[in-house]
């Protein structure tokens, strides 16, 4: 948490002439005008930014990704130059804000080639004021692992990979279309080891067809490796995919319970932490990044399709860009790569800040709401009376967070804080 700054305060890494630092305060101004919220102070500020390119798109993936076309190279060049001036737009928002963490997401952001990843965060150095310990992350996915460019990678910054494993078996890999066969994803973490002493390891159960021993032979793959950090989704389908169109047979409700029993039992056995739904980590190694959405902390999206919140002493902001990268690079050059952008409304507040927070299990300080959100914790306490009669949250003056009930039904605690 850091203290409300006027927009135009700078810093040496962020010095603009006085001519773009009078435009800056004029873009900003509106922003700073009276409105419905008082935020005492603004919360940690990350920066996410997006790499819109596949090898290929995976049948249950509903992010914004994008094959190239036949025989057609993606523009990584053109495209890094609309990351920067994007994000040169974007600073008068942010002025004077420190960077705490960095993801870079996609898509597929390990096909970036070593050059343009590192001229890439040379560039954020440039714009951005960095913390001097701050996180940064980088996706990878095992099929684009070569250890030459990660060593590469390792030297221009990243200091922590999130890699995209999904599965260590190979008829499992096939169904999900991944591009990686069983010893590729091994062969990634052997990379990774050498190179990175921060990374996760992403893996996903309740797959076409899993046994209960299946989903625990990947669990105990993984941990073998003794991954810092382990993500652990459940398969779900999602519209606009071809998973959704064309439904696979998956493992019903008795089985995908049991493998996340499972999954508990392992991960406590091996001193994984589960501190967020799907989240476990060694001590001392959890998401940074992630952690700050989840607390309802800032960040600024650059990118194709990048999604920002920001704070301001009154309001907060959502934006959403462009999510074709063609289209997104034009509208980068016209100075307008924002597609939607909107204030979050004081009676969306409370579900909105919940819908993050009671993502963690050791829940939030109560105190958390008001500085997040500039409202008072009354504003959801009727909201709040109700879960706790459920049996599905625990509070205190101390503590807020979802029982073991609440954790199992939060899609329905969560709906429990929308208004009306």
């Amino acid at each position: 948490m850091i203290p409300i700054k006027v927009v135009g305060a700078s810093t040496k890494a962020n010095a603009k002439p006085a001519a773009d630092i009078s435009e800056a305060a004029g873009v900003a101004a509106k922003y700073l005008q009276g409105g419905a919220l008082n935020l005492t102070a603004l919360p940690p500020l990350s920066l996410y930014i997006h790499f819109p390119w596949c090898v290929r798109k995976c049948p249950y993936c509903d992010f914004n990704s994008h094959e190239p076309k036949e025989g057609e190279a993606f523009p990584e060049q053109e495209y890094l130059d609309a990351v920067r001036a994007d994000l040169e737009q974007a600073l008068p928002l942010i002025w004077g804000r420190k960077i705490y963490t960095i993801f870079i997401g996609g898509g597929t952001p390990s096909l970036m080639s070593a050059a343009g990843l590192d001229r890439l965060l040379s560039d954020m150095r440039t714009l951005l004021p960095l913390d001097s310990d701050c996180e940064i992350t980088m996706e990878a996915n095992p099929g684009t692992f070569e250890a030459e460019k990660f060593k590469s990678y390792r030297a221009s910054g990243v200091n922590r990979l999130s890699i995209g494993i999904q599965s260590f078996n190979p008829r499992h890999l096939k169904a999900l279309g991944r591009i990686h066969d069983d010893g590729e994803a091994r062969r990634a973490v052997e990379i990774a080891l050498d190179n990175f002493d921060n990374f996760n390891l992403d893996l996903m159960y309740a797959l076409p067809s899993q046994t209960l021993e299946e989903a625990r032979a990947d669990v105990e793959t993984a941990m073998a490796f003794k991954p810092p950090h382990l993500s652990l989704y459940h398969l779900t389908m999602e519209p606009n995919t071809l998973f959704a169109k064309y439904p696979p047979s998956l493992p019903d409700d008795d089985a995908s319970a049991d493998m996340q029993d499972m999954i508990a039992e392992l991960t406590a056995a091996n001193g994984y932490n589960q501190y967020e739904i799907s989240a476990y980590a060694k001590e001392g190694h959890r998401a940074r990044h992630n952690l700050n959405y989840w607390e309802f902390g800032d960040y600024l999206g650059i990118g194709a399709g990048a999604h920002s919140k920001l704070s301001f002493p009154h309001r907060i902001l959502r934006q959403a860009r462009y999510k074709q990268p063609k289209a997104y690079m034009e509208q980068v050059k016209l100075g307008a790569p924002v597609q939607e952008e909107y204030e979050i409304q004081r009676e969306d507040m409370g579900f909105e800040f919940m819908l993050n927070t009671l993502r963690l299990h050791g829940g939030f300080d109560p105190n958390l709401f008001s500085e997040r959100t500039g409202l008072s914790i009354n504003a959801i306490d009727k909201q709040l009376n109700a879960a706790e009669a459920k049996g599905l949250l625990y509070r205190d003056y101390k503590i807020i967070k979802p029982t073991e009930l609440g954790q199992r039904f939060l899609n329905d605690l969560q709906e429990m804080f929308l208004k009306g």
